[in-house]
C-alpha cells in the first residue's frame, strides 16, 4: 500500500505544477536546488538509451534552477561519418529554430521597447511592400505568434538564390489562411521579422544580435557565420544536395539560400552560452539582477499568451506555450512554462515559477536526417520534474 508522502506526491504530480508538488512535499525551491546528482540518474539513461536506439548520435543537455546548474550530461558523438568522434561539452550546434526566441523576437521587442514599432501595427508600417496579395491586416504580433496566415516556408521547388530574392518572394507569399484565424508555425513569419529588424536598425540581423544580444551576455560562442577555424568542434549535421555533409554550415535549406543568416534559423552555439542565456533570462523575468537586455516585463509579455482572442493554440511572443510542439514540456512541467525547439534537435523549456530549465541539444539529424528527439525531450522533462521532487 503506498505510504501519504507517496499518495501526496503522485496526486502533486498529477496537477501538473512543480509549484503544487513542492508544496505537497514539503519542499521549497531552495531545498529542490540542492538536489544532488544521483536524483538525475534516469536522465543519464534515457539518453544513453536514446543513443543506443540511434535516435540521435549524440547530445549534450543540462537542468538549471535558480541560478544554479544542477546537472550537465554529455552522451554519444558529435559525429559519425566520416569516423566517429566523442561528442563534448563544447561541442557548438546548429541551434535552428531556436534562432527565432533566442535572437529574432528579442530583437523585435528591444525595438518595441524603444518604441520603434507596435506589436499591432501592420507589417506594411515597416515594410510597405509587404501589403500585397491579401497580407494588409498581417500585424507583428500575428507573426509573432504564428496566426499570421502565411505558409510554412518559401518555395523551394523552383531555383532561387540569394536575400534578395527571398525577400521578393516574402513580399509575393498569399496567406494560406485569412490573418488570425489558425496557429501555422511559419518560417516566413520569422524571416519577416528579421527584414524589419535590419529596416528598423539600419544592421544586419547578425550584427544586430551581435551588439545587442550576444555581447551584453558576453556569449562569446554564440553566433551566426561561424568561422572556418572552428569547424572541428561543431557537430555535423546532414548531407546537402551536392551530398557534401553540412559542419558549420546551416542546415536549414532555405536560410543557406539567404546566404546563412535569416531570422528562423542559422544560430550556432554551445551548451555553455545557453546555460548563460537561460539563466539571466529567467532571472530577468523574476526581476532580479541579470545581465539580460529585456525589461522584466517585457520578458512576461513574451512567455505568456499573446494569441487572438478564443484561440486554443497558445502562443507566446516567440515562445511556444501550448501547441503541438510543447513535448519538451514533459507530462508534469506547469500551464505557464514555454519553450521552444529546433529543426536539428535543439530544445530549450523553461519555468519561470522557480527559474527552472532543462536544455537539451543534439544533432538527431546527422547523417541521414533519420533521428527523432521527440520523445526523448518529453521523457527527459518529466524525469526532471520528478527529480526535482523527490525529497
Amino acid at each position: 500500500m503506498p505510504t501519504p508522502l507517496r499518495l501526496s506526491r503522485r496526486m502533486a504530480l498529477k496537477t501538473g505544477t512543480l509549484a503544487t508538488g513542492l508544496s505537497a512535499l514539503g519542499l521549497n525551491a531552495a531545498q529542490a536546488q540542492t538536489a544532488s546528482t544521483h536524483r538525475f540518474d534516469a536522465l543519464d539513461q534515457i539518453f544513453k538509451k536514446a543513443v543506443q536506439d540511434g535516435k540521435t548520435p549524440g547530445a549534450v543537455a543540462a537542468v538549471g534552477q535558480a541560478g544554479q546548474t544542477l546537472w550537465k550530461g554529455v552522451f554519444g558523438n558529435r559525429a559519425l561519418v566520416p569516423h566517429p568522434e566523442p561528442m563534448t561539452w563544447n561541442t557548438l550546434f546548429d541551434m535552428a529554430s531556436l534562432t527565432k526566441v533566442l535572437i529574432t523576437a528579442p530583437a523585435i521587442m528591444q525595438l518595441y521597447e524603444r518604441g520603434l514599432l507596435t506589436l499591432d501595427a501592420p507589417v506594411s508600417t515597416y515594410i510597405p511592400a509587404f501589403a500585397t496579395n491579401g497580407k494588409e491586416a498581417i500585424t507583428i504580433r500575428l507573426l509573432l505568434t504564428h496566426y499570421s496566415g502565411l505558409a510554412p516556408d518559401l518555395d523551394l521547388s523552383t531555383v532561387w538564390q540569394g536575400k534578395e530574392a527571398a525577400v521578393q518572394r516574402v513580399i509575393d507569399a498569399h496567406p494560406i489562411n485569412p490573418p488570425g484565424e489558425r496557429f501555422v508555425y511559419s518560417d516566413i513569419n520569422f524571416i519577416t521579422l528579421g527584414l524589419i529588424v535590419e529596416k528598423l536598425s539600419g544592421l544586419p540581423l547578425n550584427i544586430y544580435a551581435t551588439r545587442n544580444i550576444l555581447q551584453p551576455l558576453s556569449l562569446s560562442r554564440t553566433f551566426f557565420l561561424p568561422d572556418q577555424a572552428l569547424q572541428s568542434s561543431i557537430a555535423p549535421t546532414q548531407y546537402d544536395e551536392q551530398n557534401k555533409m553540412l559542419r558549420g554550415v546551416v542546415h536549414d535549406p532555405t536560410t543557406r539560400r539567404m546566404g546563412g543568416v535569416a531570422g528562423h534559423a542559422g544560430l550556432f552555439s554551445c551548451a555553455a552560452d545557453m546555460l548563460t542565456y537561460a539563466h539571466a533570462l529567467l532571472a530577468r523575468r523574476a526581476g532580479h539582477a541579470s545581465p539580460f537586455p529585456l525589461r522584466p516585463e517585457t520578458l512576461v509579455l513574451m512567455s505568456t499568451p499573446q494569441q487572438p482572442a478564443g484561440k486554443s493554440d497558445l502562443r507566446g511572443l516567440g515562445w511556444d506555450i501550448a501547441t503541438h510542439y510543447s513535448s519538451p514540456r514533459g507530462d508534469y512541467f506547469p500551464a505557464n512554462s514555454f519553450g521552444h525547439t529546433g529543426f536539428t534537435g535543439t530544445s530549450l523549456w523553461l519555468v519561470p515559477d522557480n527559474e527552472t530549465f532543462v536544455l537539451i541539444l543534439t544533432n538527431r539529424v546527422h547523417p541521414d536526417g533519420k533521428g527523432n528527439v521527440v520523445a526523448l525531450r518529453k521523457d527527459i522533462a518529466t524525469a526532471t520534474a520528478l527529480a526535482l521532487h523527490r525529497p
